[in-house]
């Protein structure tokens, strides 16, 4: 999915659906999208959590990884805003059901954990966005870094998992590295053609970011809670 992703960024540069967008349809564009994906999540959480809890787990995780799969997939080959939209909602509705049942673990929407993991991640969004608008130039050469972090991360958490250890170390660290990829997201999406299918595809991206950040952030508060 990672190697997708970074083919899907560098496919954007020349991408043209016939449609250019002015900066501000663009930028809005892509605002739009990212907030249906997120209250289309926090839908599924207010109505559908007790159907999120009682799938069967590798059922649940296999379809999970199919739909992102060809979610990223259709936004890697395609140009056309449709299937993008098509392709993020494959990412964005399994989303929702792995966030409610995170949220369930903790609590509920209603609880003390997920409160402050929402308000830390609508702090740190709206820190990160200003900072990428402020230097573009320095937000787009974080790309090599930040993929080399997550690799090694990725890396972390698979050797934790085989070894039956878990760190809250791992969570800070992916809150960080997640942190700093909306910065670069947002920044990159305004290297692209203003284009219709390039915003569906940039909200994609910073939508994930997001959601990585919001969930090491429940995983935070959720330790800290515990002791």
């Amino acid at each position: 999915m990672v190697s997708l992703s970074k083919r899907r960024k560098e496919a954007r540069l020349q991408s043209y659906d016939g449609r250019i967008l002015t900066a501000r349809k663009y930028n809005a564009t892509i605002f739009g999208m990212i907030l249906y994906g997120l209250v289309a999540n926090f839908l599924i959480c207010l109505f559908c959590s007790n159907m999120a809890t009682t799938v069967n787990s590798v059922a649940f995780f296999l379809a999970y990884l199919v739909c992102v799969i060809v979610g990223c997939i259709m936004s890697a080959v395609s140009t056309n805003p449709v299937a993008g939209f098509v392709g993020y909602n494959l990412i964005v509705l399994p989303s929702g059901f792995v966030i409610s049942v995170a949220v369930q673990e903790y609590g509920g929407l209603g609880s003390e954990v997920v409160t402050e993991a929402f308000l830390v991640a609508t702090l740190i969004i709206a820190t990160m966005t200003f900072f990428a608008v402020l230097n573009p130039q320095f937000c787009n050469r974080l790309g090599s870094l930040l993929f080399m972090a997550l690799m090694g991360l990725i890396a972390a958490e698979v050797i934790m998992l085989f070894m039956g250890m878990k760190s809250n170390a791992i969570s800070w660290a992916s809150a960080i590295i997640f942190s700093f990829y909306i910065s670069y997201d947002v920044s990159r999406s305004q290297m692209y053609p203003y284009t219709v299918s390039n915003a569906v595809g940039s909200a994609m991206d910073i939508y994930l970011d997001i959601v990585n950040l919001f969930l090491s952030l429940l995983e935070i508060f959720g330790e800290h809670s515990d002791d």
